[in-house]
């Protein structure tokens, strides 16, 4: 990547935002819509399809991180440099927070609107959907953000067919979404959780602990399963 880390700040921030506004903002906005609701699936396409977008968008830019968790898995999986992991990350939270500030703008123009429905944050336990505990929460936040760094690594390696990582990385965003909605809603992406929790406040900000750690410790773990996979 020759752009310099401010215009790779700025790509990781305005790709955040889209995935923030676009994946929340189809659970906020649309998922439940009087008889022709997106449902899950349409939320967990909507979420793939964020980065599918912004992977042919900014992916020769920044990388299209948007994510602390794929930043770290790329240092791991010696893909992306420690040194500049801080300013994606600050870059990744502060697009997932104007992202779902936009949304809150449009969401809060109807009326009834309102923060007990979770805006989209993620949870465990009563904030579950399916009122999973906080041991489910974690393990499969764990185990999907790790598959989803495999499949990053895997995909953008050099021995990869050219041209199709973003594809395959945006269904397998699909795939987890599909997979870990009902559990928490599904985050895999510290930012991502980050943005709607600030607006909820209360019990978003509490549980956002476990949308850090488990993301960064499955992102950890699914860079060095690939490194030990892809070695000669």
């Amino acid at each position: 990547m020759s752009a310099p880390l401010s215009k790779r700040c700025a790509a990781e921030f305005f790709g955040t935002f889209w995935l923030t506004f676009g994946g929340c903002g189809s659970a906020v906005l649309a998922a439940a819509f009087p008889s022709l609701g997106i449902g899950f699936a349409g939320v967990a396409l909507a979420f793939g399809l964020t980065v599918v977008t912004m992977a042919f968008a900014i992916g020769h830019i920044s990388g299209c991180h948007l994510n602390p968790a794929v930043s770290l898995g790329l240092v791991v999986g010696k893909r992306f440099p420690s040194g500049e992991i801080l300013p994606y990350w600050a870059s990744q939270v502060l697009g997932a927070i104007a992202g779902a500030g936009i949304l809150y703008l449009i969401a809060s123009g109807k009326e009834g609107f309102s923060l007990a429905g979770g805006f989209a944050s993620n949870g465990y336990a009563e904030h579950s959907p399916g009122g999973y505990s906080l041991g489910s929460a974690l393990v499969a936040e764990i185990v999907l953000t790790m598959f989803f760094l495999i499949v990053i690594l895997g995909s953008t390696s050099k021995k990869a067919a050219a041209g199709f990582a973003p594809l395959a990385i945006g269904l397998c965003l699909t795939l987890i979404h599909l997979i870990g909605i009902p559990v928490t809603n599904l985050s895999v992406n510290p930012a991502r959780s980050t943005g709607p929790a600030i607006f909820v406040g209360g019990w978003a900000l509490a549980q956002l602990w476990l949308f850090w750690v488990a993301p960064l410790i499955g992102a950890g773990l699914g860079g060095i399963i690939y490194n030990w996979l892809d070695s000669e």
